[in-house]
């Protein structure tokens, strides 16, 4: 069997591949039969050189609003999970008929935020997924619109497959678009081949989606690139409608956009607590403590905080920032913001006197805290 490396001679182990309704369909609701048996072709070829595929794949909104005859996407949350219902079948079924000739079984994910945010039902999915890759499948990951309300949605399918692509540590995310990659639209008006870094500048070359199936657009896009590759993982955002896509995109020969990744690897429970939370709230700690947190990998102190923002329990992730507003870490908190208040500015003595029955008195423990 052929080992696949990457245009920098790199062992490639495992891929996630986002696709977007745009790819998969054309007009409302009509499926692309060619687009997506050339998609699983390109897998199955990937897979046959030892690669584990993983798809994170948008279009049951989109095919539900063609069952339906509808042209414009509902903005009542309940006619698109209905939508959502009807397209999903659909959308499973398609994707099993494609790798059929490939000999290859598809299995259904669909994923809340809570399912990740919750450590103990990401655990649980990170295992799931890893014996589905074992068993020899090809999952196929969406997010369970049907269900999602505001507070458990992802948002959009870029967002989920950075998610996806940290939790399994894929050496790469593709996300395959009706968009070339990231074009420079105030300088040369081409795409950007490769992005070192994602500054302020290169965010403001990212717009919005007029599509009435799509989610987001280049801004989620960029969005989920920052996530990928703080967590090690190199991304590829590039056209659907080029033949040999992903292939192209692993070899180098690609035309696309491709987003190098950071050098440090954060561990998978840092991850989880950068990247697969929603804070409940935020501590704020003084200029000294700043430099002790970014420098030192120390613990946050009481004496370091100086207050906090929002209602929280003990054990709820925040954020910490510093007293300019701006974002230092985040971290699972051993104080209620309640308790936030009594200990402000406390040291060891203290803090003793008000809670004797502690045993540690950190406000948030190292291990229990990324820099952000």
């Amino acid at each position: 069997m052929q080992v696949l490396k990457n245009a920098s001679g790199a062992v490639v182990r495992r891929i996630v591949i986002k696709l977007g309704t745009g790819v998969l369909t054309y007009g409302v609701g009509q499926l692309d039969a060619v687009r997506i048996a050339s998609i699983c072709d390109q897998v199955a070829r990937l897979r046959a050189q030892g690669l584990e595929v993983i798809v994170v794949s948008s279009g049951a909104v989109g095919l539900g609003m063609g069952s339906l005859g509808l042209a414009k996407k509902p903005k009542e949350v309940a006619k698109k999970q209905a939508c959502a219902a009807i397209g999903q079948s659909r959308l499973m079924q398609t994707w099993q008929e494609g790798f059929a000739p490939h000999g290859i079984t598809v299995a259904q994910v669909l994923l809340t935020h809570d399912d990740l945010r919750v450590r103990a039902r990401y655990l649980g999915v990170k295992a799931t997924l890893r014996q589905l890759i074992a068993y020899g499948t090809v999952p196929i990951i969406n997010e369970n619109d049907t269900v999602s309300a505001a507070e458990i949605k992802f948002g959009d399918n870029d967002t989920l497959s950075a998610m996806v692509a940290s939790l399994v540590e894929a050496d790469h995310l593709a996300i395959i678009s009706t968009a070339p990659g990231l074009i420079d639209m105030k300088g040369t008006g081409e795409v950007v081949p490769v992005v070192e870094k994602i500054t302020p500048e290169i965010e403001a070359m990212a717009g919005g989606t007029t599509s009435e199936t799509a989610t987001g657009g280049m801004i989620s896009k960029i969005s989920a690139a920052k996530v990928a590759t703080k967590a090690g993982c190199g991304v590829f955002i590039a056209s659907g409608s080029e033949p040999d896509i992903v292939p192209r995109l692993l070899s180098g020969t690609g035309p696309g956009t491709f987003f190098a990744p950071s050098g440090l690897k954060m561990h998978a429970k840092k991850r989880w607590l950068a990247y697969f939370q929603r804070p409940t709230g935020t501590v704020l700690i003084n200029a000294g403590a700043v430099p002790v947190l970014r420098g030192q990998g120390r613990s946050l102190l009481a004496v370091g905080v100086i207050g906090c923002k929002g209602k929280f329990a003990a054990g709820d992730v925040v954020n910490i920032a510093g007293p300019d507003g701006k974002l230092v870490a985040r971290g699972k908190t051993a104080y209620a913001s309640d308790d936030i208040a009594k200990v402000s500015g406390q040291h060891e003595h203290a803090l003793r006197a008000l809670f004797p029955a502690r045993k540690h008195l950190e406000v948030v423990h190292r291990d229990n805290l990324v820099l952000l």
